[in-house]
């Protein structure tokens, strides 16, 4: 009899890739109780996809690759832009309530695309309510068995280096291993090793480290996305104001009310994400100050066209609809992860990856806005279209000498001391001498409380942004400012960061 599938996270990747494996049976690992801790729920602005008609996928994915910042692999853009479109309408069909002006889409623009192209739901609702849809159907779906509340902390080797399965955690503590053939990733990303993040601060870069701990590939962990416009407020997580503010006409101000943005890039507001941030961030660290001035261009509809954002800027004592909302770049966005093909295969049989956990070359260094997820939706569903024609392989699990080690918690004290010093060397500004003090302190982290998967993971993060001595979309060195005339891939095992922890760690590849 042939083993369910094993998906190890419930965003809307793991969720869509479970309703679409039907009917091959599914084991489903929430990690948290199912509709917490996802960060696809926290999602604003929508999902990009090809859907007006002055558009097209082509369009689409040469958007995607002149957001990248020449890191982009073509394949994948293509693979995202002609997909998109279709899992959209099947979400819809699926009941998510994406607005729509009579039979027509209604799409906004955001940072870096050329045509309207993002799906929204009440302006800025849009990531909330697919989950909502997401999670009623897999609920009642009879091939799909929840384990509400597991979380995996380890994966199990097989006798070939392949992936068996997973050993997982209860609510209770009760620890049980999960035999799989084939175990699909599903895990988010890593916004939680730092301390601004808009994103769950669960998500500590897991998939990384077990992944890496039965021998895949990681690419790219240098890259991370950082947010412009969070809200400057001293909350954590940070709250998210969507990119859709400025397309509808926001803009950035100083202190005195100059719009900074227009003698800095062309598309001003609209100007990559990497551009925004680098200002927003720079304007901050002068004492000049960026706020988000969203008076005329939204005003007094602003409770009704993006209630999510209205709600949080009133927790924190501010009314956008008459003043400036204060804002800081904030960790958003892992566009590196575990390497893995356009179909979510890793360098490990049996593994797979999908959404914000996996590395397909997609995002390059600098993530088009609103491509996040419709590629958790594009990946699923290619995912489970493979599995669905691969032929059963038979995993069995490795000697008891070989099976899955458990690794050790970190401390909470000690995780916000990393999430403190990762947003000191490793944010929207970094150098080679601040990286190193990083470095140095994950080492000792390590040799204190053992190989953590958030110290595994920010190693990860640390040894890419080394080994990269210049300047790259979300990755930016103030000690080598220059952009190489080639891009190039990172890429790294966990032999490679145990070996040495230098700038000559890091095994490149050109952008294809």
């Amino acid at each position: 009899m042939t083993r369910p599938v094993l998906i190890i996270g419930a965003g809307i990747a793991g969720l869509w890739a479970a309703l679409k494996l039907a009917p091959r049976r599914v084991i489903l690992l929430t990690g948290s109780p199912l509709g917490e801790g996802a960060a696809s729920g926290w999602a604003q602005g929508g999902v990009s996809a090809a859907l007006a008609g002055d558009d097209t996928p082509a369009l689409h994915a040469r958007d995607t690759i002149e957001a990248g910042a020449g890191l982009v692999d073509a394949e994948a853009a293509e693979a995202l832009a002609s997909g998109a479109a279709q899992e959209v309408r099947d979400l819809a069909a699926l009941g998510a309530p994406f607005e729509r002006e009579g039979e027509a889409w209604s799409l906004s623009r955001e940072a870096a695309h050329s045509r309207h192209r993002v799906a929204r739901v009440t302006g800025d609702g849009a990531g909330a309510a697919i989950m909502q849809t997401l999670i009623a159907a897999v609920r009642v779906a009879d091939h799909v068995e929840i384990r509400d509340g597991w979380a995996a902390t380890a994966l199990i080797p097989d006798a070939e280096g392949g992936c068996a399965g997973a050993v997982a955690r209860s609510p209770t503590g009760e620890t049980l291993q999960i035999l799989a053939d084939e175990t699909v990733l599903a895990m988010g990303g890593a916004g939680g090793l730092f301390a601004l993040t808009t994103t769950p601060a669960g998500a500590q870069g897991q998939a990384m480290a077990m992944a890496a701990r039965l021998g895949a590939i990681i690419q790219d962990p240098e890259f991370i996305q950082f947010h412009p416009t969070a809200l400057n407020a001293g909350l954590d997580p940070a709250p998210l104001c969507t990119e859709a503010l400025r397309g509808d006409g926001a803009t950035l101000t100083d202190r005195s009310g100059h719009r900074f943005m227009k003698a800095i890039h062309t598309d001003a507001e609209l100007a990559p994400r990497d551009v925004v941030a680098r200002a927003v961030h720079r304007q901050n660290a002068a004492g000049k100050g960026a706020s988000l001035d969203c008076r005329a261009a939204i005003g007094e509809a602003f409770p009704r066209r993006f209630p999510a954002v209205f709600a949080a800027c009133r927790q924190a004592g501010i009314d956008p609809r008459i003043e400036p909302v204060p804002v800081a770049p904030t960790a958003h966005y892992h566009m590196g992860g575990v390497a893995t093909d356009i179909d979510g295969r890793t360098s490990i049989a049996g593994l797979w990856a999908i959404g914000e956990c996996a590395s397909t070359g997609l995002h390059g260094a600098n993530r088009l806005a609103s491509n996040s997820l419709a590629e958790g939706l594009v990946s699923a569903a290619r995912v489970a279209r493979v599995l669905t024609d691969t032929p059963d392989r038979s995993a069995a699990p490795a000697s008891a000498a070989g099976t899955a080690q458990i690794p050790p918690a970190l401390p909470p004290l000690a995780l916000t001391r990393l999430r403190q010093a990762m947003s000191r060397h490793c944010g929207v500004e970094r150098t080679g001498a601040g990286l190193a003090e990083l470095s140095a302190l994950i080492e000792a982290m390590i040799e204190r409380h053992g190989e953590a998967d958030a110290l595994i993971a920010a190693r990860f993060i640390t040894a890419g942004a080394i080994a990269r001595t210049e300047s790259r979309g979300g990755h930016f060195r103030t000690d080598f400012p220059q952009t190489n005339a080639v891009a190039r891939h990172t890429r790294l095992s966990l032999a490679d960061l145990t070996r040495s922890t230098g700038p000559a760690l890091a095994h490149t590849a050109p952008a294809e």
